[in-house]
């Protein structure tokens, strides 16, 4: 499979409140190109908010569906985030892999992941270390 561009959709039952908290709180680049209330995630990602008719209120199952969105600069993010009403169910955590992590839900209960990685910190997972 060759794959030249991902298209990711999240359905829901409110596109105007989803789309204005990805665009206006998270920030997120329209993709003008794509059509209404869509993303450019990258260079080679869309992510668009979509109305479904089998989509009604907040998410039953937050983490089946999680948006990871890599940044250079994850406390001026979660800053920039906090002071725009986001509540974070996880500030800055780290990952034996190198990774620092926030989480926080979305107005319909999704979550999504800010993401800093420095390699240079990867480490091995503790279960690992402990039969080394």
């Amino acid at each position: 499979m060759n794959i030249s561009h991902s298209f990711i959709q999240l359905a829901t039952s409110d596109v105007p409140r989803l789309y204005g908290f990805y665009k206006h709180v998270v920030g997120l680049p329209d993709r003008e190109d794509m059509g209404p209330d869509s993303f450019a995630l990258g260079a080679d990602t869309t992510f668009s908010i979509v109305d479904h008719s089998d989509i009604s209120g907040p998410t039953k199952e937050p983490a089946r569906f999680i948006l990871d969105l890599w940044v250079d600069d994850l406390d001026a993010e979660q800053s920039r985030l906090k002071a725009a009403g986001v509540n974070f169910s996880r500030e800055k955590g780290f990952e034996h892999w190198g990774g620092f992590i926030s989480t926080f839900a979305d107005p319909d209960g999704n979550l999504v992941q800010v993401i800093q990685y420095k390699p240079e910190l990867a480490q091995a997972p503790q279960e690992t270390l402990a039969t080394a």
